[in-house]
């Protein structure tokens, strides 16, 4: 078995960081796994940028960034009603026994 690699922290960049690694890959000036090494950045994620790109110019199928934040953001609001449904089915049977 070999070792194990040391994982590299988490890092967050922001949108149009992503954008212009991106269309660097786009328009053909360099690979995506030489924009990986000039920044540092893993193949994978330049990978996943550039295809993200695509959708949202229309070339590719898929959900565009717009569609993901709103996708995102009602899953988080469908999660927090069905923990406030259960919060009140709770009360609710606690209540019903309390009051008999």
């Amino acid at each position: 078995m070999g070792k194990k690699e040391k994982s590299r922290p988490r890092r967050s960049f922001t949108p149009e960081f992503k954008t212009e690694t991106a269309e660097l890959c786009r328009r053909g000036d360099r690979s995506v796994g030489q924009v990986a090494k000039d920044f540092d950045l893993t193949e994978t994620a330049v990978r996943g940028w550039v295809r993200q790109a695509q959708v949202d110019a229309g070339e590719r199928d898929g959900l565009t960034s717009s569609e993901r934040e709103e996708l995102a953001a009602l899953r988080r609001e469908n999660r927090r009603s069905r923990e406030d449904v259960d919060i009140l089915k709770r009360a609710t049977a606690f209540f019903a026994t309390e009051t008999r």
